[in-house]
């Protein structure tokens, strides 16, 4: 099922999943979340790559849940349902490699929480974002009402949340839902070269600093015990060495991941 759903490339350091069901819109029916956590899960404890490209096949990023699969009636299998899905959001946001999305096409409802929750957005500029969920008597889930509210503020978030609005890539972008625009056709294209300056960072910072901004917002207390327990280990990694001569030496680091 994986590899009907799913496909992985390798470019280097950077690794591309697709989600390959175009004639669904790449929905995120429970066979393609199981795919997508069958290709991710390794690439993230993969030490060969550094950053991951999601993107989507046929000209579609993903429309979002799959209603055919929903069980109305059926509140054990809503709630396994939503915890799956939730193991794919900590995935994409508390995993160490960074995940860059290249949007073509649609990014609704689930799509637009996957969309949201990379580190890096990467929208063609004809791209559509929207939640949705409203539109089938449904609040956001998959990790939405974290990730949007802390691109777009909460005010804005609870307009596109409750409101079902549909945003342009080139709106997405202009609001700090998306991060970079591209031509029509060209998003995994841009979305590569973002990919590549990620792949580029020390591995093992990159790492703790997702780990930390998915603890986000917090209390002070919380954010300064993450401080200390992420930062003094990397102050100990080979990385750092390397980074602190490298620097002195006036030369461009070689990190490893160390």
């Amino acid at each position: 099922m994986t590899e009907q759903l799913v496909t992985v490339e390798r470019q280097a350091a950077i690794a591309v999943v697709t989600m390959t069901n175009p004639a669904q819109r790449n929905a995120l029916s429970p066979a393609m979340r199981e795919a997508l956590l069958g290709a991710l899960d390794p690439l993230m404890a993969d030490p060969e790559t550094r950053a991951l490209v999601l993107t989507g096949a046929g000209g579609t990023f993903c429309a979002g849940g799959d209603l055919k699969s929903m069980r109305p009636g059926e509140p054990l299998y809503a709630r396994h349902r939503l915890m799956e899905g939730h193991r794919l959001v900590r995935l994409l946001a508390e995993g160490p490699k960074p995940v860059i999305a290249a949007v073509e096409g649609a990014a609704f409802g689930g799509g637009l929480s996957l969309a949201a929750i990379a580190d890096c957005c990467v929208a063609a500029r004809d791209a559509r974002f929207g939640a949705a969920f409203g539109k089938v008597g449904l609040m956001p889930d998959l990790g939405m009402l974290w990730a949007v509210p802390a691109r777009i503020g909460l005010g804005r978030a609870k307009r596109l949340a409750m409101l079902s609005e549909v945003l342009s890539g080139e709106e997405a972008v202009a609001i700090g839902l998306a991060d970079v625009a591209a031509e029509p056709g060209q998003a995994l294209g841009t979305a590569l070269e973002q990919a590549a300056a990620f792949a580029a960072a020390a591995p093992l910072a990159v790492a703790a600093t997702k780990a930390a901004f998915a603890r986000l917002p917090g209390p002070l207390d919380l954010v300064l015990a993450e401080e200390v327990g992420q930062q003094s280990a990397l102050m100990q990694s080979a990385d750092h060495a390397e980074a602190r001569e490298a620097f002195l030496a006036k030369r461009t680091p070689e990190f490893r991941g160390k």
